[in-house]
């Protein structure tokens, strides 16, 4: 019986091994999952940076972007990203504000992000070198140009030493701060009471007359005069410490 064994096992062939074929890569979701692209945090701040320096372009002054409020980086799906930055309706653009960053790909949305921003806009301006309480006339040594972040400061703010010298004050303003427009106002050449000279002339003519002011105003005010000889009231422009102009 050994003997026979031992034949067999020299007459039946030796075949190599071999390894079965890998069965094909599932074709779906796991190659779905893969295709796609990324979009830096660089790159989505350069949108807003973009954004904002458009913004801002037409302002007079110095543009510091303190916060882009984008932490990592965006996956979206396979196709042409393209980006869309929209501003609330009233924001100027400086202070904090909500952006919104709208993401298409091939001009589907695909995403829609708040993005926070902090804009600083330093810009020159009159400030008070000491504190102006009301009633007093603003002389050269109680201003300065300086610079202020437009996004602390309400109503119109000066930007010429001219504009403000010689204006009285309505309302106190405190040292170092800006002179707003409506915090001051000019001091009246022509008093109520005061008699004037009223002037009506165009190309052709020029008649004058006496008359007596009703209110007071400054140069180029409109004032109230009655006309002596008349008596009758009619609206005449400040020209001079003494004399008012009807125009017509």
């Amino acid at each position: 019986m050994r003997a026979l064994l031992v034949l067999l096992m020299l007459l039946v062939p030796v075949f190599p091994a071999f390894a079965l074929p890998a069965a094909p890569a599932a074709v779906g979701s796991a190659a779905s999952a893969a295709a796609g692209s990324l979009v830096t945090e660089a790159e989505l701040r350069r949108v807003i940076g973009d954004f904002l320096t458009r913004k801002t372009e037409h302002l007079s002054a110095e543009i510091v972007v303190k916060k882009i409020g984008i932490n990592g980086d965006l996956k979206l799906p396979a196709g042409k990203p393209s980006f869309e930055v929209i501003a609330p309706e009233r924001w100027e653009g400086w202070g904090n504000s909500s952006l919104a960053l709208i993401v298409r790909v091939d001009d589907r949305v695909v995403r829609n992000l708040t993005v926070q921003v902090e804009v600083e806009a330093l810009s020159e301006m009159v400030i008070a070198t000491r504190t102006l309480e009301r009633g007093e006339v603003v002389g050269e040594n109680d201003v300065a140009i300086a610079r202020r972040d437009l996004a602390h400061l309400q109503g119109r703010f000066s930007r010429d030493l001219k504009e403000v010298i010689g204006m009285r004050v309505k309302s106190a303003i405190r040292a170092n701060s800006p002179l707003r427009g409506d915090y001051l106002e000019r001091l009246p050449i022509i008093k109520s009471g005061q008699l004037v000279t009223i002037v009506v002339e165009n190309e052709v003519v020029r008649i004058t007359a006496s008359g007596r002011a009703k209110g007071s105003g400054a140069l180029g005010d409109t004032i109230s005069v009655q006309n002596l000889s008349s008596q009758k009231e009619l609206a005449a422009r400040v020209v001079d410490a003494t004399t008012v102009r009807v125009d017509f």
